[in-house]
């Protein structure tokens, strides 16, 4: 008995159908930039980043720190507040826009993935969706954020999780796919509540 169901046929693909926002030559530029800049773990200097960001459209606020190894796919689409720490070799796959809030975290290894592809068509046309963080909210280290997704305001998701849908706020998530295990709770300065630490990184390895 033959499959006669429809089949993938990637010589088919589209090819990229949303907009990029900036034509070849700023695509050129932005290449190099981000290749000598923020992927070469080379170059450890923390503030020129947040500059050239907005060198090439980016929105960014103060206090931001880029750690090396941080690959950033279009800055005309990215939207930072104060505050802000991208740990190392995070991956801000930017293809929509993409808001981080002040005083945000996103650790180490940590990805942020804004497109994909429509698997129940046969030539998988390119999908795209914005992603915000919340202000004061956590993605830990090696987590995947998926197009679509707003993390809620101090919402965590710990080391490792993911998650295709939104986080409710001071809320902590873990595991793939990420569910909320209990409520995030902050100390305040000079109290004596602790606060919670499942992100799995401190505030010199954000």
């Amino acid at each position: 008995m033959t499959d006669t169901r429809p089949r993938t046929d990637l010589s088919r693909f589209p090819g990229p159908q949303f907009p990029r926002g900036a034509g070849p030559v700023k695509l050129l530029l932005w290449y190099f930039a981000n290749a000598l800049f923020f992927l070469n773990p080379l170059f450890p200097f923390r503030s020129p980043k947040p500059w050239l960001l907005r060198l090439f459209g980016a929105k960014v606020g103060k206090g931001v720190v880029i750690h090396p190894g941080v690959n950033i796919k279009y800055p005309w689409k990215l939207r930072i507040g104060d505050h802000v720490w991208i740990g190392q070799r995070a991956w801000l796959d930017n293809l929509d826009v993409l808001t981080i809030e002040s005083n945000v975290v996103i650790s180490q290894g940590a990805m942020l993935i804004l497109g994909s592809h429509d698997y129940k068509k046969s030539d998988y046309p390119t999908i795209v969706a914005p992603v915000t963080l919340e202000e004061g909210s956590w993605v830990g280290a090696g987590a995947i954020v998926l197009g679509g997704v707003t993390l809620g305001s101090h919402a965590l998701l710990a080391a490792g999780g993911v998650t295709g849908k939104s986080l409710k706020p001071y809320t902590i998530y873990r595991g793939n796919p990420a569910v909320p295990v209990r409520e995030r709770v902050l100390e305040a300065p000079g109290g004596e509540q602790g606060g919670a630490m499942d992100g799995q990184a401190g505030a010199d390895e954000a």
